[in-house]
């Protein structure tokens, strides 16, 4: 069945997007909670002349999307979590502790336009953040323990000189001995 979105869904489409799904999904889901409608041809045409005029409007939506991901760029994040001895999360770090972090640094952003895969362990990994349909900025960012002690800069210490062993000379070769008589 075809429709019309009348807002975002996840993994579907942005607003006014001509989408096809299952009949079941648009009618028992989709249009009864006003996130789309039918596809008529009545209604396309509407949506077309809706959008001829919002063409402007459009523009600069996506302009000032273009903006903030150009403010963006170059941002790196490192995320504080709490784990065991052996690099294991408790819980998982997503969208929610990274829109925190982007708005400690003065981005505020929506946590749902935040794409992460599951994160359970330390490492590096990355976000995609999704400002506009055509515009996405992706983040990198780093996840570190939190009960880990702060990495100071070494310290570099004389190592005492190491005395060798005294090497062992090979013995020498030992001679065949003269083979016994055998007894008769």
């Amino acid at each position: 069945m075809k429709i019309i979105l009348k807002e975002d869904v996840m993994n579907l489409g942005y607003k006014d997007d001509v989408v096809e799904v299952k009949n079941g999904y648009a009618r028992n889901y989709l249009i009864p909670t006003g996130k789309a409608i039918m596809a008529s041809p009545s209604a396309l045409k509407v949506l077309a002349e809706n959008l001829r005029q919002r063409a402007h409007k459009i523009a600069k939506i996506k302009g000032d999307a273009e903006a903030i991901a150009e403010s963006m760029k170059g941002i790196a994040l490192t995320i504080s979590a709490k784990t065991d001895n052996f690099g294991t999360i408790y819980g998982s770090v997503g969208s929610n502790q990274i829109a925190e972090e982007l708005a400690k640094l003065g981005h505020e952003v929506d946590r749902k336009i935040i794409k992460v895969d599951n994160v359970k362990e330390l490492g590096k990994y990355t976000a995609t953040v999704q400002l506009h349909k055509e515009v996405a900025v992706e983040i990198p960012f780093e996840v570190i323990s939190e009960n880990a002690p702060k990495q100071e800069a070494p310290v570099v210490e004389e190592a005492p000189a190491v005395e060798e062993a005294p090497v062992m000379e090979e013995a020498p070769a030992v001679e065949d001995a003269e083979e016994a008589p055998a007894a008769e």
